[in-house]
């Protein structure tokens, strides 16, 4: 399983500027855009290739004439050799020797190789749409074997997740530990003016200059080092961290892949990516990570995450999205290592992944978002701090650009809450946001429903029952009234005492304004 080995050693990658430059001159004189690619060979090939199968992708292929296109899109996206005059047309700019030298294509004798993966990547964010290349080293498709424990991951759903979380909101620095491909680091630098991206592996270092290079993106600082080793005694204005967070046995026999195994047992790697989230975060800074934690006999997994901010003050959201049982967690990574289920080896890897689980009494693993806040200034007599766990397995809203803007918004209102009492949220204008829906379901002949629910169309997607007063709140909530004046209308309305009903009704609207159905207007 070792990248070291001679038949499977992999190439150094140079991130040099003139290569780089080239080099995209090349991709877009060839059109090489995510729309390029899928209309090269159309959807239903594209989505074969998602499921791993490239037949119908090369039929189509052979079907056409070989262009540039063609050529980049056989190299880099299916993973699959050319002829030396093709590649040449393909890259007339660049040159195939200069390519061959930064460790992007191989050669022998007269057919030219993919040494890395680079594929077209198209993102939406609160600053509109935009479209980079990423290189990253090759899957186990391209590479007819499992890949090196120095493998270093391309864009997959952990990065789209993240990069959707991070925050649209301008800062001054930002930290992305554990950077990878350094995709994190390009979409903060969006919204920062300098970034400070590290790694544990020289080579996803490598690779995330030679991103950022192809794509013109500057004012990154890449880091060698482990952990928050080589930000020692500085502070961010915003940490974003997908952390090799994969639950790994550490024995003999079982790989650990730089991008995924922390090389700690268990969980530990997260909660102290946790715990040392303090000791780097500007005062008002904000940190969003995704990160799995272990539910042990006993031992809620939310319950172990919430201790591990116990000695802090900062604010805290925990968002658990799914839970596994420890065989199919075993499995989905020991498939995602390259393994394959059935072989000997895999079933000895599912071994030592049970055994492991068994000696800390493991019932399950999690995964979510963490999204904290270090307080603006000293606590003092102001609320305790936020300290949200909650359980969101349901699918999510519309959220094109990612849920950053629904967390911004989240963490504004906490901070709008906090300063506002019963009485100033009396006071407060409230409006039902845009994308706020009201279901009502009734029996057959029944003009009253029996059932009312509030449902946001996107952030997480939340569903809150409705009873009649709350609904009628939400119906008159378009900011000309204040809360206390809504309130008392539907008392008189529904003829129930106005203290009883505002002690019911307000709770509820706090609650609504922090899930975003409800703005202060």
């Amino acid at each position: 399983m070792s990248g070291g080995t001679a038949e499977h050693r992999l190439p150094a990658v140079v991130a040099d500027p003139r290569v780089t430059s080239a080099l995209a001159a090349d991709l877009t004189a060839a059109g090489y855009t995510v729309e390029g690619v899928d209309a090269l060979w159309g959807t239903e090939a594209a989505a074969a290739l998602h499921r791993g199968t490239r037949v119908a992708a090369l039929r189509a292929l052979a079907a056409r004439p070989t262009t540039p296109l063609s050529t980049i899109a056989t190299l880099f996206v299916l993973g699959l050799p050319v002829s030396r005059a093709d590649a040449d047309r393909g890259f007339a700019t660049t040159g195939v020797d200069a390519l061959v030298s930064a460790g992007v294509l191989r050669t022998d004798a007269d057919r030219v190789a993919p040494a890395l993966d680079l594929r077209p990547y198209a993102f939406v964010d609160d600053l509109g749409a935009g479209s980079w290349w990423i290189a990253s080293d090759l899957g186990e498709l391209a590479l007819g074997h499992a890949i090196s424990e120095e493998h270093v991951l391309g864009i997959g759903g952990a990065t789209t997740t993240l990069s959707g979380l991070q925050l649209p909101v301008p800062v001054r620095r930002v930290l992305d530990l554990g950077t990878g491909c350094g995709v994190q680091a390009m979409h903060a630098r969006r919204f920062a003016d300098e970034v400070v991206a590290t790694d544990i592996s020289s080579r996803a270092l490598a690779i995330a200059r030679f991103n950022a290079l192809l794509n013109g993106v500057d004012g990154i600082d890449f880091r060698l080092g482990s952990l928050f080793e080589p930000v020692a005694g500085e502070r961010f204005d915003r940490i974003v961290s997908n952390p090799p967070f994969v639950i790994t046995p550490r024995r003999e026999g079982v790989p650990a892949y730089e991008y995924r195994d922390g090389g700690m047992v268990g969980d530990a790697l997260v909660e102290t990516v946790l715990r040392g989230l303090a000791d780097h975060l500007e005062p008002g800074g904000t940190a969003q990570l995704l990160a799995n934690w272990e539910h042990r006999w006993g031992a809620d997994g939310l319950d172990r995450v919430a201790s591990w901010f116990a000695d802090t003050d900062l604010d805290v959201w925990v968002v658990e999205r799914e839970r596994e049982d420890p065989p199919a967690y075993a499995e989905t990574w020991i498939r995602d290592g390259g393994t394959k289920p059935g072989s000997p080896e895999f079933d000895d890897l599912v071994d030592a992944w049970l055994d492991d689980f068994r000696d800390r009494h493991v019932t399950g693993v999690g995964f979510g978002y963490v999204v904290v806040r270090s307080p603006s200034g000293p606590r003092g007599s102001s609320p305790a701090p936020l300290r949200r766990f909650e359980r969101l397995p349901q699918v999510l809203g519309s959220n094109p650009a990612g849920l950053g803007a629904t967390v911004a918004r989240a963490l504004d209102a906490v901070s709008w809450l906090a300063a506002h009492d019963d009485r100033a949220f009396a006071d407060a204008h409230l409006r039902v946001a845009g994308d706020v829906t009201e279901e009502r379901h009734y029996w057959p002949g029944n003009d009253d429903p029996t059932v009312m629910a509030l449902v946001q169309g996107g952030g997480f997607g939340r569903r809150v029952d409705a009873d009649t007063a709350l609904a009628a709140f939400v119906g008159a909530a378009d900011g000309e009234l204040a809360v206390g004046q809504i309130v008392g209308a539907i008392a008189q309305l529904t003829g129930v005492d106005e203290a009883a009903l505002s002690a019911d009704l307000v709770p509820r609207l706090r609650d609504l304004v922090l899930d975003g159905l409800l703005l202060p207007a």
